[in-house]
């Protein structure tokens, strides 16, 4: 009964990561396999070992943002867009937002803003608005 309750807003969470990274890989264009290859190690690496995930429901969860990120991709959503989806997300939900999640959300956009980094302008700027909205609560 627990894991009902709990499952869904997971779910929701490791999909509006997903919505999060891809705004930040298509600041200026197409995402290239060097951002999917970034997103994947970081979700295997820190993603699903942040609660030491031993759950597979919530392990499966985890790959939410890597299925959200292609997804969005293949439809060639806009960044801009994408991003303001997530704040609206963060600032309803500011109880899912731990300090140690928010530390990881600004580590991984950094990392995939560096290895996309065609315009630096445009990165900096979408890593500027996260900046500011993870200092909100």
């Amino acid at each position: 009964m627990y894991m009902e309750k709990t499952e869904k807003p997971q779910l929701l969470f490791y999909q509006k990561l997903g919505e999060l990274f891809y705004a930040v890989a298509a600041t200026e264009c197409a995402v290239g396999d060097a951002e999917y290859s970034s997103l994947k190690i970081i979700i295997a690496e820190k993603w699903k070992n942040l609660h030491g995930f031993h759950d597979v429901c919530l392990a499966e969860a985890a790959s939410q943002m890597n299925i959200v990120f292609e997804w969005f991709d293949y439809d060639h959503l806009d960044a801009d867009d994408c991003f303001d989806n997530f704040a609206d997300y963060f600032i309803e939900n500011p109880n899912l937002f731990t300090e140690e999640r928010k530390k990881l959300i600004w580590e991984t956009s950094q990392t995939i803003a560096a290895i996309f980094a065609g315009n630096k302008k445009c990165e900096e700027i979408m890593l500027g608005k996260l900046k500011a909205l993870l200092s909100k609560n």
